[in-house]
This record gives structure tokens, sequence and C-alpha cells, in this order.
């Protein structure tokens, strides 16, 4: 199977065995997959959430590499973008990110010219937070793939079944 092939069955991980048993030879891989026993492994949710989880993000950066936008850094353009305005603090305990780690995607996105950090007008001690036009011009193609991965995972699963996963997961989300 080619790896075009691979991507389109399986994502970069089936891409990845493909290449792995064409270097070990025709099919080595793939049988030496289904010798291992996961012992019900399958059977637990949160192994098979983490599993998921990795062909997302996985499906995720490779579709915004052309951007190099992560998954992190989606999710907080997103939510200024909902929220012109919204403080560091709030926009933390929002998305669940540590605050230093948060300002360390904060820097990465205003040195990319996408987001602007204002001192609040209410507290001094407090930045509000906005989206350049150049962070508005630039979230407009980032939503646009972040839409693509959507469809690919939709088409992965099902419509149906992905509504209901978001729903199932979403009370994780909400705490």
């Amino acid at each position: 199977m080619s790896d075009e092939a691979a991507k389109a069955r399986g994502g970069a991980a089936a891409a990845g065995a493909g290449r792995r048993a064409s270097a070990r030879g025709p099919g080595k891989a793939s049988a030496d997959a289904r010798k291992v026993d996961l012992d019900g492994l399958t059977e637990h949710a949160g192994y098979l959430i983490r599993r998921a989880q990795l062909w997302i993000f996985q499906d995720f950066t490779r579709t915004l590499a052309v951007l190099d936008i992560r998954p992190a850094q989606y999710s907080v353009l997103t939510v200024i973008n909902a929220n012109p305005g919204l403080s560091q603090i709030s926009l933390s305990q929002a998305l669940g990110i540590e605050r230093a780690r948060l300002v360390h995607l904060l820097d990465g996105l205003e040195e990319r010219g996408f987001v602007t950090r204002v001192p609040s007008a209410t507290d001094r001690r407090s930045h509000a937070l906005h989206l350049t036009p150049e962070g508005r011009r630039a979230f407009v193609r980032i939503r646009a793939l972040a839409l693509e991965h959507e469809r690919r995972l939709i088409e992965r699963v099902g419509l149906e079944h992905c509504k209901t996963l978001s729903r199932l997961l979403a009370v994780f989300a909400h705490g």
C-alpha cells in the first residue's frame, strides 16, 4: 500500500506502518502487530480515548502544518476571537491551561503578530487579549483548515458517531 493510500485509510500511523513494513520486508510489521495481545486494553475507555486523541492531534498538526499552528494555539486563538478583551486568567481557566504555559503560548502568538495584550482598563495587573488585524486574517485560514480536519474525523467515524462522541466527552470540557 502506498503512503498516500495508507494515510487515506488510517492516517500517519498507518503510513508509518507501511514504511516500517517495507523496511523490514513485506507484511512483517502488520504480522508483528497482530501478535501483540493487548489483554483487554481496548475495553478501557481511557486507552481508547488516548488512541483517538493521538489520531486527532496527528491529523490536526499535519493539516495545520502549512500555517505552523498546533492544537493549543488554535484553542487560544479561537477563544480570543470569540471573546475580545478576555483576560489571560480567564483564558487560562476556560481552557485548563496552566498560566505559565499560556504565557509562553501568548508570547509566540504575539511574536507572530496574531495577538496583542493590552493593559486592562479595570485592573492594572491584568491584560486584555485581542487578535490583531493580521491575527484575524490568519484565523480565517486557520479555521478553514481546522474544519477540513474535522471533516476527516467525521469521515473516519461517521457524523452521528462524531456527534455522540462530542456529547459524551463534553462532560470533561465543563469540569
